[in-house]
């Protein structure tokens, strides 16, 4: 008798109680993960490629980013995760993008992407496209450029800030060799002493005091704030055109992370770059964002400048984030929260994802997954409550049968 892997779960409107897998299943999905997988590797792994096979052009000349339709997908072994399923935004020049939603919406796997850092060989990009706008004045298609390539272009081009400093910064190495290898791997410098020199004027300008000590010093001797600011002067080692800031100010106390923030506010007009700023938390989107990206479960919801999203928020997600978010009002009772979970990532429905969690959610809602609705040239959202343009739900209902 087959052995079965079985997975409890809660019984909620939407989501599977429970997965059955026998061995002769697990098998097969591992077989077929195996096969996409090597296809994927071969083409990131492709030497001495042509130059015009992976340059294109941009839609719109003003920014420096642009998804389309992107696609980034996890084959586990038991079945295919689909982090990242359909996200098209633009990153204009100069401006900062809020990136926000839940834990687990594919924030961090969108960044990723872009970096093409994202855990191979589990983790692959499978369709769509990142076009990205270089110094140069070269357009990359990020999905389509080999790896070899794609190192000339991580790191000095578009950096990265990463959650977690402690888990980013090697341990066993002095954070001044971990900054030197940063010029010395792109070439910014020619010498380690023209290195070094660089290194502890890039710590001055994150406001670090007493650099020629802190550049000796390991990472595990510094404090979480300090840590922080190492890790930005890292990524703003080679002057980037774009900046990922995967939530910088985790786990800082509210002094250190005001002063963190106004440090990249300071850095993006010295520099005229942007940033692609990834957090949960709403007061620092409100804060930082010119534009903001609403994601949930893998797809953007919503999508507007700072001011549309904050005042006249369309999706009944967005407005739960907006009534989530601790302030003045709710003081003394009790804090408002999304009623239901996320849909099984593996097993993602046809529907709406938010169905199930939504007050005011109609027929139409389980049936049909909603396409974007356009208020202005920014603002948009993937819902039914709104669209002159969208059929009917009797017409709609009609054309399914």
């Amino acid at each position: 008798m087959a052995r079965l892997k079985v997975f409890k779960r809660k019984k909620i409107e939407g989501i599977d109680d429970s997965v059955y897998l026998s061995l002769r299943e697990e098998r097969r999905i591992s077989r077929n993960n195996n096969r996409i997988i090597k296809r994927f590797e071969r083409e990131k792994a492709r030497k001495n490629v042509p130059e015009k096979e992976y340059l294109t052009v941009m839609r719109d000349p003003g920014n420096v980013v642009e998804f389309e339709d992107l696609h980034t997908y996890f084959f586990t072994d038991v079945g295919t995760v689909k982090a990242v399923n359909g996200v098209s935004f633009d990153v204009p020049q100069g401006k900062i993008v809020g990136v926000v939603g839940e834990s687990g919406c594919g924030k961090s796997v969108t960044s990723l992407s872009l970096m093409q850092l994202v855990q191979a060989p589990t983790g692959q990009i499978v369709a769509g496209s990142i076009r990205y706008k270089a110094s140069d004045g070269k357009v990359y298609e990020i999905t389509q450029m080999p790896k070899d390539q794609m190192l000339k272009i991580r790191g000095k081009e578009i950096a990265m800030i990463f959650q977690e400093p402690m888990t980013s910064l090697n341990p066993v190495f002095k954070v001044g060799e971990q900054l030197d290898e940063v010029l010395l791997v792109h070439e910014e410098v020619k010498s380690d002493a023209e290195a070094k020199k660089r290194s502890i004027d890039m710590l001055k300008l994150v406001g670090i005091a007493d650099c020629e000590k802190i550049y000796g010093n390991y990472p595990h001797e510094l404090s979480g704030g300090m840590r922080q600011r190492v890790m930005i002067a890292m990524a703003l080692s080679c002057n980037p055109r774009l900046v990922i800031a995967d939530e910088p100010t985790t786990a800082l106390d509210v002094t250190i992370q005001a002063q963190i923030l106004e440090l990249l506010r300071e850095i993006k007009d010295k520099y005229e770059g942007s940033i692609m700023f990834i957090t949960h938390d709403l007061g620092v989107i409100a804060e930082m964002a010119d534009y903001v990206v609403v994601m949930y479960a893998g797809r953007i919801v919503e999508q507007g400048t700072v001011r549309e999203i904050f005042h006249h928020p369309k999706h009944p997600y967005t407005i739960g984030l907006m009534k989530s978010k601790p302030g003045g009002e709710t003081v003394g009772d009790r804090l408002y929260s999304i009623r239901g979970q996320v849909p099984n990532p593996i097993n993602m429905p046809d529907h709406c994802y938010f169905c199930n969690r939504c007050d005011q959610a109609m027929p139409i809602c389980h049936e049909l997954y909603p396409g974007m609705t356009h208020f202005n040239e920014h603002h948009a959202t993937a819902c039914f409550l709104f669209g002159d343009e969208i059929l009917q739900e009797e017409e709609v209902m009609e054309s399914i049968r």
